[in-house]
């Protein structure tokens, strides 16, 4: 029998390059990242930093859009400028520069003003998969919002001055498979064990050669025989099983140990949360048309399944914790959970044809490993659904958030009004603030009528007004830096489609280094 053919230089190389981060988001997201085209609006110290977060990972390709020339102020806070750029395109020079960051990158830029590109060229944000604004003005950001919003296109709009920064996300509906999720309930169905693994487990004899899983399973047993429920489920019946299985041991058996660790963890998993079960009854799931998303035929195909072959429960995941136990023990117990896992995905395929032919749709709009994906992270499954940033320039627009998070001392919505304050400022006096002495006034004017327009009775405070003024609108590098890596954070996980994103507003205060994060 011949030998496989070993892989191409290109692809080992790649996957070489890309290891670490294929670890986090997979082959799968990474081929999703080298696929898709971002556009930046404006070559500033923010944007480019944004865009060096993506180049590095490998984006597909970038286009920086920005008429200006380069000025000696840019290249004081700008890496990606030299002293050589100044009155060149600043765009060119930022492009250039930035894909030698990563060869495998495409690079382009449009020396072109954002307003009349809206004008005359109204179908060139269709190329792109998302759109990054940074420095835009009030009507850029309106006429941005809109077109984007109608387009069905993410946009983010980000500001930097000085030691105050913003990023607010733009972005319909977001729909997300791989939630990837801080702690992570396991599906083990011990409380109600299927069929394979009910008789697989009753097989087994304890010793110390045995996954805990058997171990915990076995006194499971036991301990429920004169109690009301299946599992233990507060504090003290949680003891009593430890007691008793810390009783049956003879000596320091590890298995025995790892069991009694896991009594705390291993029940509660495989029943659909309450986050979940408002999926499961959405709109959007209940009446499918020839127009939805794969997504929610996949959520209408696993409500189906709980519904009826799953008896209540989701689709066995096939995924188990690493356990010290002898190895052919454990690959059996591994066995009877992936091919539960399999068949249940395989219901849930046969489901999901079903509803594609339903709807008219062909029949390879969604492939087997989708579905298999799909039921591995259902228990996680997530939909964003945002809102329009033009609205925020409504002078009708009205948002809880404001009142309830002003009324804490040192919050930072303050610093969003202040930004906003900022660009009205821009846009009636023709600069940004620079004059200590006699903008800060002004700019505290401007503040307290977005104030009143968003009907909430408080003022920007003296120093945060004389903060801004004091910079005049200038980036300070380092937190450019820092918000440009967490905004393209966000770019990947908006193009991957794993991790949630921001939902919607997130602000950053370098003098106390505090975070926020606020829906508006």
């Amino acid at each position: 029998m011949s030998s496989p053919a070993p892989k191409s230089p290109e692809v080992s190389d790649k996957s070489k390059k890309y290891d670490r981060q294929i670890r986090l988001w997979g082959e799968h997201g990474q081929q999703a990242l080298e696929s898709a085209q971002v556009c930046l609006i404006n070559a500033t110290c923010l944007g480019t930093e944004i865009l060096k977060g993506i180049v590095l990972p490998g984006i597909g390709g970038f286009t920086i859009v920005d008429a200006k020339v380069t000025t000696d102020e840019d290249v004081g806070c700008n890496f990606f400028l030299e002293p050589s750029s100044v009155g060149q395109s600043r765009a060119q020079c930022c492009a250039h520069l930035l894909q030698e960051l990563n060869p495998d990158v495409n690079g382009d830029y449009v020396d072109e003003n954002i307003d009349s590109l809206l004008v005359n060229n109204t179908e060139f944000f269709k190329n792109f998969d998302l759109v990054i604004g940074t420095a835009l003005s009030e009507k850029s950001t309106v006429m941005l919002s809109t077109k984007l919003w109608d387009l069905n296109i993410p946009f983010i709009v980000c500001r930097s001055v000085g030691f105050i920064a913003s990023a607010r996300l733009q972005i319909r509906e977001h729909c997300i498979v791989e939630a990837h999720p801080d702690s992570k309930q396991t599906d083990l169905r011990l409380e109600e064990p299927f069929v394979a693994l009910r008789e697989h487990v009753d097989s087994v004899e304890l010793s110390p050669k045995v996954p805990w899983l058997v171990v915990l399973y076995k006194f499971l047993q036991e301990w429920s025989k004169d109690k009301p429920h299946a599992v233990p489920k507060v504090y003290k019946e949680k003891s009593e099983l430890r007691d008793l299985i810390r009783g049956a041991m003879k000596k320091d058996e590890e298995n025995y140990e790892e069991a009694i660790k896991a009594v705390n963890s291993s029940f509660g998993g495989g029943r659909p949360s309450d986050t979940l079960r408002k999926l499961l009854d959405d709109p959007e799931c209940l009446n499918l048309k020839k127009d939805s998303k794969p997504f929610w035929i996949l959520v209408r195909a696993l409500r189906d399944f709980v519904a009826n072959e799953g008896c209540g429960w989701l689709p066995v995941p096939g995924i188990l914790p690493d356990m010290t136990a002898e190895t052919a023990f454990y690959i059996a117990l591994q066995n009877v959970y992936r091919n539960q896992a399999l068949a249940d995905a395989d219901a849930i395929y046969r489901r999901v044809q079903h509803l594609i032919k339903e709807i008219g749709l062909p029949c390879d709009v969604i492939a087997e490993k989708d579905v298999r994906l799909f039921c591995r992270e259902a228990a996680n499954i997530s939909v964003i659904r945002g809102s329009r940033i033009a609205d925020e320039y409504d002078k009708a627009y009205r948002c809880a958030a404001f009142g309830d998070c002003l009324e804490v001392p040192g919050t930072l919505v303050e610093h969003y009004v202040a930004l906003r304050a900022m660009e009205r400022f821009h846009t009636e006096h023709g600069c940004l603030p620079v004059e200590v002495e006699t903008d800060t006034a002004r700019l505290k004017y401007l503040s307290g009528k977005l104030f009143a327009e968003l009907n909430i009775g408080s003022s920007l405070s003296d120093e945060l007004a004389h903060e801004l003024c004091r910079f005049g609108g200038a980036e300070v590098h380092s937190v450019s830096s820092f918000m440009g890596g967490c905004v393209a954070q966000e770019v990947i996980k908006i193009i991957t489609r794993q991790f949630k994103p921001i939902n919607n507003t997130f602000i950053y205060n370098a003098i106390k280094c505090e975070t926020a994060t606020y829906e508006l």
